[in-house]
């Protein structure tokens, strides 16, 4: 499972990487992207967050394995943002848009605390999981109340 998915984080960043006009022939494509990337992150994220919430035992591999893996997907999702990207079934508010300089200061936050929580997770010591993960809910809670759609 772990090859899996680091197979698909390093895709992805290799997709990231690339300039944003060749990800995105059409800004529904960009939506498609950074919709897989926030569900990826909520995915290994939710798996670290349970175990730091006490809702699944304890395991300091599989919180090491995660927290990587979160690692490199926290930085995918903001180049798939562009101009003209607020179409179709997306959830992003137009305050993305209208508040770049804000919303790229929430994205940095979320990406430094994820570190913070990689970083944790290497140390395997849970009480520095939990604070670091309390940290990056309190991130994705803020961008989601300022540019996520309900």
């Amino acid at each position: 499972m772990r090859k899996a998915v680091a197979i698909t984080a390093a895709t992805l960043a290799l997709f990231a990487a690339l300039p944003a006009a060749a990800q995105f022939a059409k800004p529904t494509d960009a939506v498609k992207y950074r919709e897989a990337a926030f569900k990826l992150m909520a995915n290994h994220f939710g798996r670290i967050n349970a175990m730091a919430q006490g809702k699944v035992p304890f395991d300091a591999k599989a919180a090491q394995a995660n927290a990587e893996v979160l690692n490199m997907l926290a930085k995918l999702p903001w180049d798939a943002f562009p101009a003209g990207s607020n179409v179709g079934n997306t959830e992003a508010k137009p305050e993305v848009w209208s508040q770049p300089d804000k919303f790229k200061s929430g994205a940095q936050l979320l990406i430094d605390n994820v570190a913070k929580l990689d970083a944790a997770a290497k140390a395997g010591n849970l009480d520095q999981i939990k604070a670091a993960a309390g940290e990056v809910g309190k991130s994705c809670k803020a961008c989601h109340e300022t540019f996520k759609k309900d």
